[in-house]
């Protein structure tokens, strides 16, 4: 299944498992965009230019990490840039990669309409791009790798209601609001938990920030102390959440994205469950794309990453990668 162009709509979807994940790295990902080959993909050169959301989250190094590893395997060049939350410096990442001389570009979108014109230039200069995570608008990258995140976060909703925690079940969600695909995630959540007999009391913007985020949760939590769940759209929400909330107390979290501190929520009955993607694998198949791309090959349009769904009956199966 083709994943719809941009928009905040909502639709259901079945649950597929995922394997493990293996951290590997061999860059820091901070440094400017850099290179000096020219752009033409049609020279078989394939030099990379990623730009990323940030370097804090677990989810976007994993992701770096597997594009590096991935790179190196191809006999890639591969230069990330760090666009720290900031979509102005995103844009400006992908115009220097332009001027630099890249074949290929990778595209993990903070603002997935503000970064078209960007990226359509980068096109117009010759080099092929795929979008990770988040979708662009049908047309502008060659590939999507990632996840369907409205079809995803239905999945996470069903979940709920087949353990029958919807119904009667009062709820609060941590959200970010700079971030469309979140917005995809809680919009699919909400639509089919409400119709299950949930009742949906307060949004709040952590803005993809752990502090943030932590500070949202807890005033959330403090003025509806007794809330059944809150319902976390990112890693940092999640994480968020997890340090302002007492696993002791009546509220539980639902969310997006382990880690470290996740799995020790989910250990102390705090976090009922959370949506695991695979960010490593998708930086993989995001440089193997491109290099086939580079090579000529038709485009794959989206190319799926499978989700699951992590409890404390499986996360044994994720303690390693998070170590």
């Amino acid at each position: 299944m083709n994943p719809k162009s941009p928009a905040r709509v909502r639709l259901g979807a079945s649950l597929t498992a995922v394997a493990a994940l293996v951290l590997a790295g061999c860059s820091t990902g901070n440094e400017e965009p850099s290179g000096n080959a020219g752009n033409d993909s049609s020279s078989g050169e394939c030099i990379i230019g990623m730009t990323q959301i940030n370097q804090t989250a677990a989810f976007f190094t994993q992701m770096n990490e597997g594009a590096e590893e991935a790179a190196d395997a191809a006999g890639c060049e591969l230069t990330i840039a760090n666009a720290n939350n900031d979509s102005a410096k995103q844009n400006s990442d992908i115009e220097n990669f332009v001027t630099q001389g890249v074949t290929g570009l990778i595209v993990v979108a903070i603002d997935v309409n503000g970064v078209v014109p960007a990226v359509d230039a980068a096109k117009e200069s010759g080099i092929r791009v795929v979008a990770i995570d988040a979708q662009l608008e049908e047309g502008v990258a060659d590939t999507f790798v990632g996840v369907d995140n409205e079809e995803a976060g239905a999945e996470a909703a069903q979940w709920v209601i087949d353990q029958g925690l919807a119904e009667g079940a009062s709820y609060g969600v941590v959200d970010a609001r700079n971030s469309f695909i979140q917005n995809q995630r809680e919009d699919s959540f909400r639509e089919a938990i409400d119709a299950a007999g949930a009742t949906h009391t307060q949004s709040v913007n952590g803005d993809n920030v752990q502090e943030k985020a932590a500070t949202a949760a807890q005033n959330l939590v403090t003025a509806q102390p007794d809330l059944d769940f809150v319902y976390t759209t990112g890693e940092p929400a999640t994480v968020g959440a997890v340090a302002a909330l007492d696993a002791g107390g009546p509220t539980k979290i639902i969310g997006w994205d382990l880690t470290a501190e996740v799995i020790s929520g989910i250990d102390s009955g705090l976090v009922t469950a959370v949506v695991q993607q695979n960010p490593k694998q998708e930086g993989v198949e995001a440089v193997n794309e491109l290099k086939a791309l580079i090579e000529g090959e038709d485009s794959q349009g989206f190319i799926r990453v499978p989700i699951a769904i992590v409890t404390e009956a499986n996360v044994d199966d994720y303690r390693a990668i998070f170590e």
